[in-house]
């Protein structure tokens, strides 16, 4: 059969199209905690890839003074369609996020022509206020229930590029059956041999339960980091604080041999779609008993058996390496062990004259 030209296959529209340099009467503002907290709220709910790390909820367990916050509205006439948490590093560096994990646009599931025309108001806005350099982190895609980068399409139409790419490895649960079965047979046999262990048990955490639990957790958590001269994310304090601001955000799982804490799991859950596995630590001393695999095994379940889609192991970067992007292969030899896959945690980035 011969091929049809594209004229054929698709209707003329030429000279059908609006100025794409121009926003169809898109609106920015700034975001004013009176004014805007509830719609911001309400919005990330009803959203096509929000997560609780763009919460001004989330943002709140920062203490005052440590970033510049620059948070930003964009309206189309009077309905609120995208919000941009970021901030402001040295004045003239615009990122998002900046004090969470993940930021960039939250939309609704949008046409084409919405995220053109969004991209050039938040361009003006960038010019406006004189900033030099913009950078933007969204989730991965897996966290989307529509699969869709029409935004990352008009962001990277009007010049933006990759800075940067990690990869993070995701699990996914809803596949059918247990995913214990489709783990390499070394974790499947690891696993077997520490649950006829008698003594060593799995506690998960409860809204009750969770502030003790945490406080056991944050010393192992800090033995692991040493390990690699490195310290946490959080202090205790702000895992504190984030638990009092989102009560439902964090699960934790504690391996106990009695009730001895020797690993555990805090899993940040960022969305109805995917668990993301924050900090996965043990205490070396007891790694003969494979308390990660036991983990492993019980976090997939309990995110499968609670309507998740996803867990996600988080990125696998060598940070000893002058190169950012460069992986952590053993580590990712570890994560691939429990069927996980990679995907791309990406930063687009532009510089303005």
């Amino acid at each position: 059969m011969a091929e049809l030209p594209t004229s054929e296959l698709i209707p003329q529209v030429a000279n059908a199209s609006p100025n794409l340099n121009e926003s169809n009467a898109i609106r920015v503002e700034h975001y004013d905690p009176e004014k805007h907290e509830a719609l911001w709220e309400s919005f990330i709910d009803r959203s096509m890839n929000g997560t609780e790390f763009h919460r001004q909820k989330f943002m709140r367990y920062h203490p005052d003074g440590r970033f510049v916050f620059h948070h930003i509205l964009f309206f189309s006439d009077e309905r609120l369609v995208a919000v941009l948490p970021g901030g402001l590093r040295d004045g003239q560096i615009f990122e998002s996020p900046l004090g969470a994990s993940y930021g960039s646009f939250v939309t609704e599931d949008i046409r084409t022509q919405m995220a053109l025309d969004i991209v050039t108001a938040f361009e003006k806005h960038i010019r406006d206020s004189g900033i030099k350099d913009v950078y933007l982190t969204a989730a991965p895609v897996v966290y989307q229930p529509v699969l869709t980068q029409t935004l990352d399409f008009a962001l990277l139409y009007r010049g933006y590029a990759y800075q940067r790419h990690y990869i993070s490895h995701v699990i996914d649960v809803q596949k059918p059956g247990d995913p214990f079965e489709r783990f390499q047979s070394t974790a499947r046999k690891h696993i077997r041999h520490v649950s006829r262990m008698k003594d060593v048990w799995i506690e998960e955490s409860r809204p009750d339960t969770l502030r003790s639990m945490l406080h056991e957790f944050y010393p192992i958590l800090i033995e692991n980091k040493a390990k690699y001269n490195a310290k946490p994310t959080h202090n205790l304090e702000e895992l504190l604080r984030i638990q009092e601001l989102l009560p439902d955000f964090m699960k934790l799982f504690l391996v106990r041999v009695g009730d001895e804490p020797i690993a555990g799991s805090l899993l940040f859950l960022a969305n109805d779609r995917v668990a993301l596995i924050f900090y996965h630590m043990l205490r070396y001393a007891f790694d003969n008993l494979k308390p990660i695999y036991l983990l492993m095994d019980k976090v997939t379940r309990w995110a499968k058996e609670s309507g998740y889609h996803f867990v996600d192991i988080g990125v696998s970067q060598d940070t000893s390496d002058e190169n950012p992007m460069t992986p952590a292969l053993s580590l990712i030899h570890f994560k691939e062990k429990f069927d996980s896959r990679g995907v791309l945690r990406s930063t687009l980035h532009k510089h303005y004259d």
